[in-house]
């Protein structure tokens, strides 16, 4: 049986599978990336790919952006395709005026503002947490490929473009690293589902300094995050 929003069959997608918010990097990646990679669904554009790195099967999906369109993704990924290991391999904007663009982050938590948090916790306030299996094996990983990364908490927001003055003084104050649209939603469904969850990103922009990087570069650049995160499958 497929899913209301895949449209992939029983067995088309791999145990462990990275998501990346945007669906052309899922396109690029498993191109260049893998091999014997089949596009197992093309539903409303959002692409998704399983093939082989380095003779392990893994899949790539992408999620779109936001915490209510990667929940969907993430619930019928984990409840209707089995998939165990979820890997965010996305892109956030730093609030820490010494990150550059490119640098790497390994998630331990996400705070945010997730409506369905809310929701969940009646009010409650949930510390959505990685798989420290997972955060362990990416940080070793990374050493291992010699790639820099920073470990910390970041904050995911549903909220893009906010006009609030000093919004991000209090986050920056208590160490928040960057910010995604996707990470705490992500965390907090693996846990509920007893899946395991990790989210890996490259600074795209910084929002304390204005650096940034262009659209082509967020589509097809950041492969030191790919590369950490096929090693995991």
């Amino acid at each position: 049986m497929n899913s209301l929003h895949l449209g992939a069959q029983p067995g088309d997608i791999a145990e462990t599978v990275l998501l990346p918010g945007d669906p052309l990097r899922a396109k690029f990646v498993a191109e260049n990336l893998l091999d014997k990679a089949v596009c197992y669904t093309n539903v409303r554009g959002m692409l998704g790919y399983t093939g082989y790195y380095q003779g392990k099967r893994v899949s790539i999906q992408g999620t779109g952006m936001g915490m209510g369109s990667a929940a969907i993704y993430v619930h019928e990924l984990i409840n209707t395709y089995g998939a165990k290991n979820l890997i965010r391999v996305g892109t956030c904007g730093s609030i820490q005026k010494d990150m550059e663009v490119g640098q790497v982050i390994l998630a331990m938590s996400a705070s945010g503002d997730a409506d369905a948090n809310a929701l969940y916790f009646k009010g409650m306030h949930y510390a959505a947490t990685a798989d420290f299996d997972l955060l362990l094996k990416a940080y070793n990983t990374a050493v291992k490929l010699n790639i820099k990364t920073h470990q910390g908490t970041i904050f995911s927001t549903n909220t893009f473009y906010d006009t609030a003055p000093n919004r991000w003084d209090i986050w920056e104050k208590h160490g928040i690293l960057g910010v995604d649209m996707e990470t705490q939603i992500l965390f907090t469904l693996a846990k509920r589902f007893d899946a395991k969850a990790l989210s890996i990103l490259t600074v795209s922009d910084n929002i304390r300094t204005g650096e940034a990087s262009s659209a082509k570069e967020r589509e097809q650049s950041y492969m030191d995050m790919m590369r950490i995160g096929f090693e995991l499958a």
